[in-house]
């Protein structure tokens, strides 16, 4: 039996293998990561966007250190601490 290989976004914005699938979803272009039932990025990817540009992440730690923001549509707390802290 073959194990599944995932491949996910480290914080330095290279690729690797995994076993474990990504807790969460990134988009390369305006790097934004949420979570993977976003009602947002499922609707973009539903229509065949988002695609190219997807990105996973093994947790929330490496996709801030990979300088991506949280969703504010699945994720309006972490956004909102987010917003508040940019800049500083």
């Amino acid at each position: 039996m073959s194990q599944n290989k995932y491949t996910l976004l480290n914080a330095d914005n290279k690729f690797y293998q995994s076993d474990q699938k990504g807790k969460f979803g990134g988009y390369r272009k305006t790097k934004i990561y949420g979570k993977l039932d976003c009602i947002k990025a499922n609707k973009y990817l539903s229509k065949g966007l988002y695609v190219k540009n997807r990105v996973f992440f093994a947790d929330e730690q490496t996709a801030v250190a990979a300088g991506y923001r949280p969703c504010a549509v699945c994720m309006p707390k972490e956004y909102q601490v987010w917003k508040a802290n940019k800049g500083k």
